[in-house]
């Protein structure tokens, strides 16, 4: 049978799409081809602050603890402040409870008991003398009453008197002293968490590494939670490659692997640390053999020695598989 041209160009179209692919897609199962990368570490805003500092320029080398961000701490300033204040004013009334009255304090008081006394005194023998002028009805009966009234009060004011100066003299009670504790511990906590505050205003480096990016400019206000600064730490860049599935049994954690680099003449000597148990795409069980044997199983690998450390992050590598 004859094909005319216009169905002969027809079908040669078709089938060339496929071909090609089929060219192109046969799987290397001895080679993992990946990237150069370090480990990414995202230092977040602790408050909704404007940036009033970045010390640090992309791309330079930190140690952990440099500072890379500063937010504005004027209100974290002002809190830690009433927090202290706080603080010694509890330290000053847990310090007069354990130091107990002055003597001067405790002279008024036995100044009051001796006035007292007098009153009392007095008020009794005013008391018996108007008894007896009551019976000879020399005063009335109010008068008497009103007299009874006054020895009474006074015998109470005497008696209010003395337990303020036994109150002073025995000192503070074990329960108010232990309470004015608390308090000093509360506002001492309370200082801590201000300072803590105040300190985590100040963004700093939690590992060495490269600054890779600074999201916000200086002058802007973050929100609480977002990306202030970006982190590669390390210092040196690991492989991460993706192993095929028939080459997946193979390939354990430890094992030694040569990986090649763009622009590097010989390969570099790595160490397995980490291979993912679970396929990157498509489970396995969902595919057929066939396409069982594209699935890919991300994997790092460590590259020690001075000339990984100088590798940038970011370029194409190959691992060799056994």
């Amino acid at each position: 049978m004859q094909l005319s041209f216009p169905t002969l160009g027809l079908l040669v179209s078709l089938s060339l799409p496929t071909a090609l692919l089929d060219r192109c897609s046969p799987h290397e199962s001895n080679v993992a081809l990946g990237e150069l990368a370090r480990e990414r570490v995202a230092l977040t805003a602790t408050a909704s602050e404007i940036i009033v500092g970045l010390p640090v320029a992309e791309g330079s080398r930190v140690q952990a603890g440099d500072v890379l961000v500063q937010l504005d701490p004027a209100i974290r300033l002002g809190n830690l402040a009433l927090a202290k204040a706080d603080l010694a004013r509890a330290q000053a009334n847990l310090d007069k409870l354990r130091d107990g009255p002055r003597a001067e304090e405790i002279a008024i008081a036995r100044a009051e008991v001796d006035g007292a006394r007098a009153n009392l005194t007095e008020a009794e023998a005013n008391f018996e003398r108007n008894s007896i002028l009551v019976e000879r009805e020399a005063i009335t009966q109010a008068r008497m009453d009103a007299n009874r009234a006054a020895r009474d009060a006074a015998r109470a004011k005497l008696e209010a008197a003395q337990a303020r100066l036994l109150e002073l003299e025995t000192g503070s009670r074990p329960e108010d002293i232990a309470m004015a504790v608390a308090t000093v511990e509360a506002a001492r906590a309370r200082v801590a968490v201000e300072q803590t505050h105040l300190d985590n205003l100040a963004v700093t480096a939690t590992r060495a590494g490269v600054l890779d990016s600074l999201p916000w400019n200086l002058g802007e206000r973050v929100t609480l939670g977002s990306p202030v600064a970006i982190l590669l730490a390390g210092y040196r860049p690991f492989a991460r490659v993706y192993v095929p599935e028939p080459a997946r049994v193979k390939v354990r954690e430890g094992d030694e692997l040569l990986v090649s680099v763009d622009g590097l003449d010989k390969p570099l000597r790595g160490v397995v640390r980490w291979i993912s148990v679970n396929a990157a795409f498509t489970p396995y069980y969902a595919l057929n053999q066939e396409d069982r044997s594209r699935l890919m199983y991300l994997a790092e690998i460590d590259l020690p020695g001075a000339a990984a450390a100088a590798l940038p992050v970011g370029m194409p590598a190959q691992a060799h598989l056994p």
